[in-house]
């Protein structure tokens, strides 16, 4: 017979054993947090890449494609399990000093239960070590895709891919990339990112403790399918851009060509350019430091990004503005005795009759008939002071376009030059400067800087007789009911859809009779303008803005040939050979 005290004893062990019982009972089947944890020692969540979106031209032509990049990963903690170092380094032709070396910074930027090792591991040398990738636990590869290029073209236009940098990971909004992603760093690349690169998905298994894969978790009911990037149609007509390509090589400077009824970009070209698959995430390590020292700067894109003064291929839109102003009529005769006068200033003028109408300055490009346009626009009694009359001119300069961000869907746009009346006020004084101390600025010289894109959609605008689309390069996104709504909607410039008829036949008689007549062709009725671009760094460039056909346009062209002389030597040449192979291929 038991005493109290014996069964004191008895009571205490048997609370104790229900205690732990209840204890046990509760982190076993109530709560699954331990078993979450021990799940996560040896689980691996791998992220499944997306296909990125190809890329074509306008007319189905596949431009850009993927290829897959091999990153050979390490598991973390890490645990090699005696690896055979040797045979190891041998199969990546690396020594023994630089695997240390890797391994060491793997331990320091680990990230996600996993390391870079090797990034870009050459196909050959990623198809004999997955082989064999059994003997070196630890190691896995995660696979990614670059890109790579049908045609060696347009890198100005679809720029290339690049790792995502540290401010772009702090500053993104979705969380959608980690370390060691890429994202687009130029081109469409860049600004249609979100629409190519598609959504990752997940895969996760059980890894024992060197990392090596033991199976599906939960037979991959928590596996999440990757989604394919959007395509994208661009309005680029690869043949007509290589050509151009054709066409300014060796020389530098610029072609933008547009559809003016949609501003679909047909071709977009700077030179000097580069093969674009230079500058994708396989090759650009040898390349990209050459091409940034390069002082012809290859990388630069001239045609959104360079502010050219257009010289005389502005005196069209100076007509216009007079138009509009009121400060001339289509019936405006000037006479020139061969330059203007200016005080002790004289700006000499070309060669043509004395007594010039509207139609005759466009095609003879006569300077004094700008000065006295210029004269009289800034004189009007309605404007109280230069000031006013110089930001009249400049809102008109605006709705046509000119001397700011366009948007065209290709990273690195600028705005160009037109300075507010403030410029002016500094240099001179409030209220003590006229048009006399801006006279340049009539026939496109003096504080006028316009990138070519920008001048190509002036002339896509007079096409239209008054309207333009934003030019985008971009024609159509798979999977997406429209493009951007900025690019379907039409901007209507500040000017009567009248005042574009006579400076279109203006334009006509350019080609006709007037300074780029003798590279006309035969069975294309082309309007144009020919300039010659005073560069004080050098000889002058060689300008050129056109539209063909002129009762039909199906495409406007501006040309810059840097420092090739006259307009009608270079640019308009090169800007009718593609008008005749767009129009007649």
């Amino acid at each position: 017979m038991y005493s109290r005290r014996s069964w004191n004893i008895v009571v205490v062990i048997v609370l104790i054993g229900l205690l732990y019982v209840g204890r046990l009972f509760m982190i076993q089947v109530m709560d699954d947090t331990y078993a979450i944890t021990a799940e996560k020692i040896s689980l691996r969540r791998q992220t499944v890449y997306p296909q990125r979106g190809l890329i074509f031209d306008r007319n189905k032509n596949l431009v850009v494609y993927n290829d897959p990049v091999y990153d050979l990963m390490l598991s973390i903690p890490i645990r090699l399990g005696g690896i055979d170092t040797a045979s190891f380094c041998d199969l990546l032709q690396i020594d023994r000093k630089e695997f240390d070396k890797r391994l060491s910074k793997s331990k320091r930027s680990s990230y996600r239960g996993k390391a870079i090792f090797m990034k870009n591991v050459q196909n050959t040398t990623y198809v004999h070590l997955q082989e064999r990738l059994y003997e070196f636990k630890g190691f896995f590869f995660e696979i990614r895709q670059d890109r790579n290029y049908k045609y060696n073209s347009s890198a100005h236009v679809l720029g290339y891919l690049g790792e995502v940098n540290k401010s772009e990971l702090k500053e993104q909004a979705d969380d959608y990339y980690e370390q060691g992603d890429f994202n687009g760093k130029k081109g469409v690349e860049r600004f249609y990112e979100e629409y190519l690169r598609g959504d990752k998905g997940e895969q996760y298994f059980y890894v024992d403790k060197f990392g090596v894969n033991r199976g599906s978790y939960k037979e991959g009911k928590l596996d999440i399918d990757a989604t394919d990037g959007n395509n994208l149609i661009l309005g680029i007509d690869i043949h007509l851009q290589q050509y151009g390509e054709e066409l300014l090589n060796n020389k530098m400077g610029s072609v933008v060509a547009i559809e003016p009824k949609t501003g679909e970009i047909l071709a977009l070209i700077s030179s000097p350019f580069y093969h674009p698959a230079k500058f994708n995430i396989q090759n650009r390590g040898k390349y990209y430091s050459k091409a940034i020292k390069d002082p012809t700067k290859p990388i630069f894109n001239r045609a959104v990004s360079a502010p050219y003064p257009p010289g005389s291929t502005f005196k069209p839109i100076m007509a216009l503005l007079g138009l509009e102003d009121g400060a001339i009529t289509e019936n405006t005769h000037f006479g020139c005795p061969g330059y203007y006068r200016l005080g002790r200033r004289i700006i000499k003028c070309h060669g043509h009759t004395f007594n010039t109408s509207l139609q005759r300055s466009i095609a003879s490009s006569c300077n004094t008939f700008y000065c006295l346009t210029f004269k009289s626009f800034m004189q009007q009694e309605k404007y109280k002071t230069a000031e006013e009359a110089y930001n009249s001119w400049i809102t008109y300069l605006r709705s046509l376009g000119l001397g700011e961000k366009l948007g065209v869907d290709v990273s690195g746009e600028r705005g160009g030059w037109l300075k507010p009346s403030s410029f002016y006020d500094n240099m001179h004084g409030k209220g003590r400067w006229s048009y006399a101390n801006i006279i340049s600025l009539s026939f496109g010289q003096g504080e006028l800087g316009l990138t070519p894109v920008q001048i190509a959609n002036a002339a896509a605008c007079i096409a239209n007789r008054g309207y333009y689309y934003t030019p985008h390069v971009v024609k159509e996104i798979e999977g997406v009911q429209s493009i951007p709504e900025q690019y379907r909607r039409k901007n209507h410039a500040k000017i009567s859809p009248s005042n574009f008829i006579p400076v279109i036949e203006g334009m006509h008689e350019v080609t006709k009779s007037g300074t780029g007549a003798y590279v006309a062709i035969k069975g294309i009725e082309i309007a144009g303008k020919t300039g010659t671009v005073q560069n004080p760094h050098g000889k002058n460039h060689s300008a050129y803005m056109s539209f063909a056909p002129v009762d039909d346009p199906q495409i406007a062209i501006a040309v810059v040939v840097e420092e090739a002389g006259y307009g009608a030597t270079w640019a308009a040449p090169i800007a009718h050979l593609m008008i005749e192979r767009y129009l007649q291929p």
